[in-house]
């Protein structure tokens, strides 16, 4: 009789709601970091884990702050601008390490030594100006990631040189929240870092993730979904940021490391899915100053990630490894371009 009762507890567990299995109590947290607006939404996890990831994230905000001076020594990276050099905490000397090598990967695609030109456009202060071309010339002689020194916790720049983990700060996060959802036996989590998300285990109805990708002129609604899971994607688009120059020209604050000028190349977006958050988040602006052609021969080259482009003439281009997941939204003309996989 007792083992019959227990058979038929299991059963009636079985196809309790989802409300009612712990398996699938949905736990929520909400607030501001990065500047931006971050949501958690995780199945089968403790309080106390997203305590712990909402700590994270607004440590590492805290740390890596190019603007903001604190009396406590606690924004590392200020210090360092500010200092040339400085010491700092372990997990900001491990991001600036990868950093600095993803750079080279990209060939300063991306390059964490942009700040002084991103100021001198306006988009720290809001104050938005055209900067002049000698001005431009003169403050990227200082756009050099290659002159960065990361030695055990130690960083040094040379004079004039200053820092902006910016292009890279959110995805690093993301990945250090990976890590504690996995760490914490997670079931299932969706964590929205303002365009990068964490898609972690399953939904509660074992299906896959399903992540919007943005719409370039409307940036509220979504222009196609990408089903997905266990991986962290990023976007890097030319709508997010960006102001009307005196002479009617838009201006993004994606800029061309190497001309200063923001980059005005056809592309509205790019979306990379891949397992580490700061590669997404670092090759979604890289690819992004690369242009369509070159950004096509570094994923051949490459191919540890997928991505998503969005182009000007409405055109999608989707790498293999995502492309039977990604599908266009009802009333968008978008023509979906899968990328070939060139042979090994």
């Amino acid at each position: 009789m007792k083992k019959l009762l227990s058979l038929l507890l299991c059963a009636a567990l079985a196809v309790l709601p989802a409300a009612c299995n712990p398996y699938f109590e949905k736990k929520s947290r909400s607030f501001e970091a990065m500047d931006t607006f971050v949501k958690l939404d995780a199945y089968g996890v403790t309080a106390l884990t997203l305590t712990g990831i909402q700590a994270n994230i607004e440590g590492l905000d805290v740390r890596l702050s190019v603007t903001n001076d604190d009396d406590d020594g606690q924004n590392e990276i200020y210090c360092v601008n500010q200092n040339g050099k400085g010491t700092v905490s372990p997990v900001v000397s491990e991001l600036a390490r990868q950093s600095v090598a993803l750079c080279a990967e990209t060939d300063g695609a991306l390059d964490i030594t942009i700040l002084p030109v991103v100021e001198e456009w306006g988009f720290l202060s809001k104050n938005y100006q055209i900067p002049s071309k000698e001005r431009l010339e003169a403050l990227t002689r200082n756009v050099d990631y290659s002159k960065v020194r990361v030695e055990g916790d130690d960083i040094s720049l040379p004079s004039g040189m200053r820092l902006d983990f910016g292009a890279v700060a959110k995805g690093y996060a993301a990945g250090l929240c990976y890590t504690i959802l996995k760490e914490a036996g997670t079931k299932g989590a969706i964590l929205n870092l303002g365009g990068t998300v964490v898609a972690y285990g399953e939904k509660p109805e074992q299906q896959l993730w399903k992540i919007g990708i943005a719409d370039p002129e409307n940036s509220a609604s979504y222009m196609g979904y990408l089903q997905c899971t266990d991986k962290i994607i990023a976007t890097s688009g030319s709508y997010e940021r960006y102001f009307k120059g005196e002479d009617g020209k838009i201006y993004s604050h994606i800029i061309d490391p190497k001309t200063g000028v923001p980059v005005d190349n056809g592309i509205q977006s790019v979306t990379i899915v891949s397992d580490d958050g700061l590669r997404s988040d670092g090759l979604s602006t890289a690819l992004f100053v690369m242009g369509k052609e070159k950004a096509e021969a570094f994923y051949q080259s490459h191919r540890d990630f997928d991505y998503i482009m969005l182009t000007a003439d409405k055109k999608a281009y989707v790498t293999p490894g995502i492309a039977a997941g990604f599908t266009v939204a009802d009333g968008y003309d978008y023509e979906v371009i899968e990328l070939r996989a060139a042979a090994v």
